[in-house]
């Protein structure tokens, strides 16, 4: 596992088209925020990314290869981001999802401007995903 790089813009957009998880806003300015698993040959396994809400952030595009799944790489994706969002100082992390609901609490009610203000609340993400936050300060 390791921090994204430029080159890996394409191999974690084809993932997460595969995974059906949007894309349209998955550019070069958000690869910061991503950490990537790959094969020996460098082939994007799976995907994770904080986007920075102030002093929350959105966890987004956490996607694992379909012949990676049910491995723990999920998991540990999952646990490395929240690494980084501890060591950002980040008090919440949010989720819109429609199928990771048993990693976070739901939350129907404040959800503050900045997640509502986000392209995956206002337009990416299907009506039918749910919003959830995971306290980790």
């Amino acid at each position: 596992m390791r921090a994204a790089v430029d080159n890996d813009l394409v191999g974690i957009r084809a993932l997460l088209a595969t995974c059906e998880l949007p894309t349209e806003d998955v550019t070069t300015a958000l690869l910061p925020g991503f950490l990537v698993s790959v094969d020996e040959g460098g082939a994007i396994l799976g995907s994770v990314c904080l986007e920075p809400l102030g002093t929350d952030a959105l966890l987004r595009s956490l996607a694992v290869a379909v012949h990676r799944r049910a491995t723990g790489l999920g998991t540990s994706l999952l646990l490395a981001i929240e690494r980084e969002a501890r060591a950002c100082n980040y008090s919440r992390l949010w989720l819109l999802t429609t199928s990771a609901r048993k990693f976070f609490e739901r939350e129907r009610t404040k959800v503050p401007d900045e997640v509502l203000k986000t392209a995956q609340f206002m337009r990416l993400c299907p009506s039918t995903a749910v919003c959830m936050k995971k306290h980790i300060a």
